[in-house]
């Protein structure tokens, strides 16, 4: 590994649990994605954008629970603001979500 982080960088990435309300085609993105509307709990509604087409469906997204940073800034992609980033697993073009086993608390911290 290259790149080795303390326990005190890993501290300041925040991971939540969010549940997708709401998934729209993007048809502005580089890439085939969705946009997304993620329910934070206490934190609130954020947006996303993401590269999930091939393995979700827009209305398999609906109400599932999802990790996501989200305290980095703002980032504009094509013609939409994405104000956090979901977490998933790249597996050759595709990319398989990360999301709690059971359903918790909307906003509830990954550690």
């Amino acid at each position: 590994m290259d790149n080795i982080i303390t326990f005190e960088d890993f501290t300041k990435v925040d991971l939540r649990v969010g549940t997708i309300l709401e998934v729209n085609d993007f048809p502005n993105a580089r890439n085939p994605a969705y946009q997304l509307t993620i329910d934070f709990g206490d934190l609130g509604i954020k947006k996303s954008s993401a590269q999930i087409t091939t393995q979700y469906t827009k209305e398999d997204l609906i109400k599932k629970q999802i990790i996501a940073v989200v305290n980095f800034p703002k980032k504009q992609i094509a013609n939409f603001m994405s104000e956090c980033l979901v977490m998933g697993v790249v597996k050759e073009n595709d990319v398989f979500l990360l999301h709690p086993e059971t359903k918790v608390k909307n906003g509830s911290q990954v550690s």
